[in-house]
């Protein structure tokens, strides 16, 4: 059998598929060392800089393996762009029989029960809603996968979605009519039959929750787990392990209830009354959290009196409701899938009116209309271990950011991996020629009142030297709105705005829009691939360090403390470096890109923590003149591409 090396050689089988193919010879590296793992049986992190290839080095032995492998990465994009390009043509050039599987989430699959509900009782739907409706109808007729992304011309935040796809909540399992032809089902069937399986991290995440739940599982047993964007599970583990009520979960069960009362029951006149009754009680919490946007502690809160008051009534209203589908127990299946549900929302809300329990983050979030209960784990090690033990298998993290000052100590500490051997492989590109980092002289502390301004008149001479072409990326969106307001009417190229128009159909613009700048927040740090002159300056306005009054922040900084350990930096500046490492990989995207890096943060070069900021980023040449950024761009100025 060929070995990694052999495949990705200059004469292998996939130089014979890909124009252009240019060896990394980090690449072949890392392939070398994720077969050796696989083969001995351990786990191992890894490191790879942009450039290095890392989808095909974990690919190539995975498929070699003759394991059962399951492959985690970061975005359901990242998912299909994996299962439908990298891993079929790995397939082509190994030549061997692997057979694979995608397997996503519940709510990228259409629901033929509540596609039926809907259909039903259309009441909830405007006209363009309808007019989806009747799409997803005639496309349910064709569809093999019932992966909504098949569908065109229903976009994934369109209205109609929650209203055909099921939740874990109002899933009706083997109880339902549609049970043998559930598109869920099926999907979780070819996974189990699969050498090697495609998900995301959160279904992976809802795997674990399942386990430990004890009720089954969502995806098959595995020899490895191979988590691609890695650095996004500790944050992701936090999230999905937290335990949330919202006043959206109350919503869906007061129309759940309702529907499933008026076809199962409907002989007690009152009981739709006192559905009303805890819809009206679910506002009044809402208006005693006051009227703006918020993130904060519990204990904070609680003892307000119109909060305690109205957390009250909540819970006596969801008594009343438990007490009336209690006594229907056994009168239909929807209606006893109500029951379990106010059950488990009972219990949580429990646990909010007593006073805040060890190892457990008790949070409010407050948007718009709504609020969500959080309560999330204090020690999310614990949580990532006592989870992977279940499944019994060597594990590979793959990253392009892991290290913080040449050493994943961080990461690992933060999912318990401090025993699994890491490896680096730096980025093959040649930063030192490709890029320029420019530290602006002379910009205040971004504690100050006004640096916005002072970063946007900074940038604007820059934006005239690239001719627009960039990144201007944030840490907030109060800073990209003001900036937006400040930069449009100073330069003469298009400006995109985050929040204009979808993620994705903005990056599409931007690609198509000659010299154009787009502003994001920290939905655009990351897994965004701009290749070529199209994007050529990436600014970002400050070092993106958490904001220091988020309640889980807080809780976990408090713990450290009190362990005798320094928050500062043993949690906040290596989270903050890994960030940022990740906004400046949007600029090199390949050999031949070029650009200037800009970052307007003094901090850089007055504070100590500085320089381990700046060690963690790719070897690039620096300057405060803005003169040796034109002379950069200079020397480029021959590409027809820019002209």
């Amino acid at each position: 059998m060929q070995t990694p090396a052999d495949i990705l050689s200059e004469n292998g089988p996939l130089s014979e598929l890909i124009d252009d193919y240019a060896v990394r010879h980090q690449q072949i590296a890392m392939a070398e060392a994720i077969a050796g793992a696989l083969r001995r049986g351990e786990s191992l992190i890894c490191e790879a800089g942009t450039g290095t290839g890392k989808t095909f080095a974990y690919l190539i032995p995975a498929l070699q393996s003759g394991l059962k492998v399951i492959i985690s990465t970061g975005t359901k994009h990242l998912q299909d762009q994996l299962f439908q390009r990298d891993l079929r043509l790995v397939q082509q050039a190994l030549a061997i029989p692997v057979n694979v599987a995608l397997l996503k989430g519940r709510a990228n699959y259409l629901c033929l029960e509540r596609l039926r509900l809907a259909e039903a009782d259309p009441r909830m739907l405007d006209k363009h809603g309808l007019s989806q409706l009747h799409l997803v109808r005639d496309w349910s007729q064709r569809t093999a996968s019932g992966d909504l992304a098949e569908l065109t011309g229903v976009p994934e935040n369109a209205a109609v979605r929650p209203f055909i796809t099921s939740t874990a909540d109002n899933c009706l399992g083997q109880a339902c009519d549609f049970y043998n032809d559930c598109f869920v089902f099926q999907a979780r069937r070819l996974a189990v039959e699969a050498d090697v399986t495609i998900v995301n991290h959160h279904l992976l995440l809802a795997d674990m929750a399942l386990r430990e739940q004890g009720y089954g599982e969502l995806l098959p047993v595995a020899d490895a787990v191979i988590f691609d964007e890695a650095h996004q599970l500790p944050d992701l583990v936090s999230q999905f392990f937290s335990v949330s009520l919202t006043s959206h979960q109350y919503s869906d069960l007061v129309r759940d209830t309702r529907a499933a009362y008026f076809d199962e029951a409907a002989d007690l006149p009152e009981f739709p009354d006192l559905l009303d009754k805890l819809e009206n009680a679910v506002r009044q919490l809402r208006l005693a959290f006051g009227r703006e946007d918020k993130r904060i502690a519990w204990h904070q809160i609680r003892s307000d009196e119109s909060v305690a008051a109205a957390l009250k009534a909540l819970m006596n209203r969801c008594h009343d409701v438990h007490q009336v589908l209690d006594s229907f127990a056994g009168r239909g299946k929807k209606l006893d899938n109500c029951y379990n549900r106010v059950n488990g929302m009972l219990n949580l809300l429990d646990s909010f009116m007593e006073p805040q329990r060890g190892g457990a983050i008790l949070w409010l979030e407050v948007r718009g209309q709504g609020f969500l209960l959080h309560q999330t784990p204090l020690d999310v090690a614990l949580a990532f271990q006592e989870r992977m033990a279940e499944y019994e298998c060597r594990c590979i993290y793959t990253s392009a950011t892991l290290t913080v000052n040449d050493n994943f100590e961080h990461f690992s500490r933060r999912l318990g991996l401090e025993q699994v051997k890491g490896e680096v492989w730096s980025s093959p590109f040649n930063y030192r020629k490709q890029a320029l980092l420019y530290l602006p002289a002379g910009l205040p502390d971004p504690r100050q009142a006004g640096y916005t301004a002072r970063v946007v008149e900074a940038a604007v001479p820059v934006l005239r030297l690239t001719r627009g072409r960039a990144f201007f990326l944030f840490t907030s969106h109060r800073a990209l709105n003001l900036a937006a307001e400040l930069l449009i009417p100073q330069i003469d190229y298009p400006v995109f705005v985050q929040g204009q128009a979808p993620r994705t159909e903005l990056l599409d613009l931007f690609r198509r829009t000659r010299h154009a700048v787009l502003l994001g927040t920290q939905s655009f740090w990351e897994g965004v691939d701009v290749k070529g002159q199209a994007l050529s300056c990436v600014i970002i306005d400050k070092l993106p360090f958490a904001a220091p009054d988020d309640p889980v922040l807080q809780a976990r900084m408090k713990k450290l403390e009190e362990e005798g350990r320094k928050p500062f930096m043993e949690y906040q500046l290596p989270e903050a470096v890994i960030n940022l490492k990740q906004g400046v990989g949007r600029l090199i995207r390949d050999r031949k890109d070029y650009g200037v890096l800009m970052i307007c943060d003094p901090r850089l070069v007055t504070k100590s923590y500085g320089k381990i900021f700046l060690k963690s980023l790719p070897d690039m040449e620096r300057t405060h003149t803005l003169a040796q950024v034109g002379n950069f761009f200079d020397e480029f100025e021959t590409s027809p591409e820019i002209n």
